[in-house]
């Protein structure tokens, strides 16, 4: 039987000891609430295949720390690429200033684990870089065969793996390895001048092997098409106050922009969140279940750990529709006197952690969605979502449908172009009445920003019929 060791740490490969990491870490935490020394090393990879030839390949490593003491309400942060003794004294000086003569309690040590939702491949490392690039190639030369009226075709893949170490005041060292893959399609069609596309896109927690196999590329090329050349059918959308009909998967992403943000912890306790106060309150339609999990195995909002080291979990936030909870990091659940829920992320060790989401979602109900169509006489059927942009303080919102069809008598007739969404998250969950019996995750896309940070997440739903929204169009 052959042993394996473990990697050796990103510190010990730095030539700095975990003891000297620790003391420098607990004299600059001495008297604080809080605080932790956040280790990371990074690969990442990116390749885009566009208009029959490689646009594009880039290949990124980075390494660095960042070391935070919290004090009350304040926190200061030194970060830097350098990793040293030398280096680490300074930032936990610098962020020891945070203190100025604070005297508070440490606080509680987060929870140790067991739990491991994704393994450690590398995808930086496999396929091959040339293995890459004849795929991307594949994939392009198959979706301009696949229909003649296909003009246009572009295929990426971007993976990374992330390893972090967290160190935290009571000794304990917290590693994870986080790989990260995904693969987009896009395809634009022309039809006597006219030109639409479509996008589809995959990805999760592992390396590229899940996501590039023929059959699950075939599959996103063909839905990228589909959809180009519903587009390309598509006519005005008129405009006005209709009854809307949401499609499952990613069109959690409004719920994502408009109601999540709103239930993450730092927004409440400042009160600057259309849900602040409202703990015990109807906030949505009964039959609301609105849950954070970041627990889910390979899915790419989910984390073995958070970047505080606390354990990621279910929380449930909106439960048969009263709002029941938030998502805390550990400095808001401390502020609030209530328990952190493993939503403490950063984009890398040169921020500091908020409060985020991981996988957030509604969950599903009983009805299906041709019932809710069948009972809808006038109204909009929204498959798909694009872009959109929502204010956290009320939660009103803009989304712009990048597939939608029309619902008259209750059937789906003509699709529609430039149909936009527009209204307030809390608005908007009290008007649900039909909760579809088709729950579905995102395919593994999203990127969320908040405070200029990005991290990956997921999101997810049923299908939803939501009466009086306001659609925003072209036609009449």
């Amino acid at each position: 039987m052959t042993a394996f060791s473990a990697p050796p740490s990103i510190l010990d490969s730095a030539g700095i000891s975990t003891e000297r990491a620790l003391n420098i870490l607990e004299e600059a935490l001495a008297g604080a609430d809080d605080g932790e020394l956040f280790v990371e090393r990074s690969k990442s990879e990116s390749f885009l295949f566009d208009d029959g030839r490689l646009k594009s390949a880039a290949y990124d490593t980075s390494e660095g720390f960042g070391l935070r003491v919290v004090a009350g309400e304040t926190a200061g942060y030194s970060h830097s690429s350098e990793l040293s003794e030398a280096s680490l004294r300074r930032a936990g000086q610098s962020a020891a200033l945070a203190k100025r003569g604070y005297s508070g309690t440490a606080d509680v040590a987060p929870r140790a684990t067991n739990a491991r939702l994704y393994g450690e491949e590398d995808p930086t490392d496999s396929p091959s870089f040339s293995e890459k690039v004849a795929l991307l190639q594949e994939i392009d030369d198959w979706c301009r065969k696949m229909d003649p009226r296909v003009v246009q075709v572009m295929a990426s893949l971007s993976g990374e793996q992330r390893t972090v170490e967290i160190l935290r005041a009571d000794g304990r060292i917290i590693r994870d390895v986080r790989p990260l893959s995904r693969i987009n399609v896009q395809i634009t069609v022309e039809k006597d001048g006219r030109r639409e596309s479509g996008f589809t896109g995959a990805g999760g927690r592992s390396g590229f092997e899940t996501w590039i196999s023929a059959a699950q590329w075939r599959e996103q090329a063909d839905e990228a098409l589909r959809q180009a050349l519903v587009n390309l059918e598509a006519v005005s959308c008129p405009a006005g106050e209709m009854d809307v009909v949401l499609g499952p998967g990613w069109n959690g992403v409004l719920l994502h922009e408009a109601v999540g943000h709103g239930l993450e912890g730092d927004f409440n306790r400042k009160g600057t969140s259309a849900f602040s106060g409202r703990i015990g309150q109807r906030v949505a339609a009964p039959g609301v279940t609105v849950f954070d999990d970041g627990t889910l195995p390979g899915r790419r909002g989910s984390l073995t750990v958070d970047d505080e080291g606390t354990p990621t979990e279910r929380t449930v936030l909106i439960e048969d529709g009263i709002l029941v909870g938030y998502m805390h990091d550990r400095m808001s659940a401390r502020l609030m006197g209530l328990a952190a829920t493993g939503n403490g992320r950063r984009q890398s060790y040169a921020h500091m952690p908020m409060p985020r989401m991981t996988n957030t979602a509604m969950e599903g109900g009983s009805t299906p969605r041709a019932e809710m169509i069948e009972a809808t006489k006038r109204g909009l059927y929204c498959a798909n979502f694009g872009g959109g942009q929502v204010d956290i303080t009320n939660g009103k919102f803009v989304f712009q449908c990048t597939e939608a069809y029309l619902i008259e008598n209750g059937k789906i007739t003509v699709p529609v172009k430039g149909a936009t969404l527009i209204g307030d998250g809390p608005s908007a969950l009290t008007r649900v009445t039909m909760i579809g019996d088709d729950f579905g995750f995102d395919p593994g896309v999203g990127v969320c920003g908040k405070s200029g940070q990005s991290v990956p997440v997921g999101v997810g739903q049923p299908s939803l019929k939501i009466t009086g929204l306001t659609v925003g169009g072209t036609g009449v």
